[in-house]
C-alpha cells in the first residue's frame, strides 16, 4: 500500500510533465529538449516567491502558470515560428526544433546556474504527515498530486469535449487538411506550445513543493517526460496520463523493493522495450 500510494503521487507529477511535452510535440510538431529546464525555471521561481516574498506556493502557482504560458508564446513567436516557416516537411521541422531547443537547454541552464547556483534547493511547506489508506503521506505531496490531477484531468476533458479541443485534435491528426475548414494551423500550434510551457510551469511548481532539485536536473525531467510520451503514444493525451502514473508506480516499486539506484535503469529499460516491441506506444496514437 505504501508503494502504491507513493507511486501514484509521483506518477501524478510525471503525468502532468509529460502532458505538456505531448501537447507541444503532438500539435506543434516541436520536440522541445529544453522542456525540463523550463520546468526547473518555474520551480526556482516558486522558491524565490516563497523564500524572498513570502508568497504561499498555492498562490505562486497562479502567477507562475500564466508566466509559463507567456514564455512559451514568446519562444514560439521569436524562435520556433521561423523554423516552421522554412521547414520543407515535418521531418525537417523536427530536426531543426531538436537542434534549436538543445541550444536553448544550455542557455536556460546557464542562466539558472548564474542566478541560483549549483546547490540543491528545497522548501519546507506543509510537510506534516497525513494518513491515507493506512499510509502516512506528507501533505505537500498530496497537494501536488491534487494539482496534477485537476490540471491534467481538466485539460484532457477540454480536449475531448469542447470545440477548442476539437480544433486542437484536428491539427494534431491532419495539419495539412485543417486549413480547408478555416483553422489557422500556426495560431493553434502557437497556442499548443504556450500551453505546454504552462503545464511545464505547473509541473515545476508541484515538484518544488516536495522535491529537492538543482539547476542541472532539467535533462532528467526532459528524458522522463519523453519516455512517457513514447510509452503513451505520441500525441495521445490519455495515454500520456496513464503512462505517467505507470512510470511513477514502477520507479517507486523499484526504489522500495530493490534499490533506489536502479530507478533510472528501470525507466530506460521500459523505454527501450517499448521502442523495440511497440513503437506506436502502449496506447497507440490518438489526439
Amino acid at each position: 500500500m505504501t508503494t502504491l500510494v507513493l507511486g501514484l503521487v509521483l506518477g501524478g507529477t510525471y503525468a502532468l510533465l509529460a502532458l505538456g511535452l505531448t501537447i507541444q510535440y503532438g500539435i506543434a510538431r516541436i520536440m522541445n529538449l529544453a522542456y525540463g529546464e523550463m520546468t526547473l525555471v518555474s520551480a526556482f521561481c516558486l522558491v524565490f516567491l516563497f523564500q524572498k516574498l513570502g508568497l504561499p506556493p498555492l498562490v505562486s502557482i497562479l502567477l507562475v502558470a500564466p508566466a509559463g504560458y507567456l514564455l512559451g508564446w514568446v519562444l514560439y513567436t521569436v524562435m520556433m515560428r521561423p523554423l516552421v516557416d522554412r521547414a520543407a516537411n515535418p521531418g525537417k521541422l523536427e530536426v531543426d526544433s531538436i537542434l534549436a531547443t538543445f541550444g536553448l537547454l544550455f542557455v536556460l541552464q546557464g542562466v539558472m546556474l548564474l542566478v541560483f547556483g549549483a546547490n540543491f534547493t528545497s522548501i519546507s511547506y506543509l510537510d506534516r504527515g497525513i494518513p491515507v489508506f493506512g499510509v502516512t503521506i506528507a501533505l505537500n505531496r498530496l497537494i501536488a498530486f491534487a494539482i496534477c490531477v485537476v490540471a491534467g484531468g481538466g485539460l484532457a476533458l477540454a480536449l475531448s469535449a469542447s470545440r477548442w479541443g476539437l480544433i486542437m485534435r484536428a491539427v494534431a491528426l491532419t495539419p495539412g487538411s485543417a486549413p480547408l475548414v478555416g483553422i489557422d494551423v500556426n495560431k493553434v500550434a502557437r497556442q499548443a506550445f504556450a500551453l505546454g510551457s504552462a503545464l511545464a510551469a505547473v509541473g515545476g511548481t508541484s515538484v518544488a513543493m516536495y522535491q529537492t532539485f538543482s539547476a542541472t536536473d532539467g535533462v532528467v525531467f526532459t528524458m522522463k517526460a519523453l519516455v512517457i510520451v513514447i510509452m503513451g503514444g505520441v500525441g495521445n493525451v490519455p495515454g500520456a496520463l496513464a503512462a505517467g502514473f505507470a512510470l511513477g508506480l514502477v520507479e517507486t516499486f523499484v526504489s522500495v523493493m530493490i534499490d533506489p539506484g536502479l530507478t533510472l535503469a528501470a525507466t530506460f529499460a521500459i523505454f527501450l522495450a517499448v521502442l523495440l516491441w511497440r513503437p506506436q506506444g502502449l496506447f497507440g496514437r490518438r489526439a
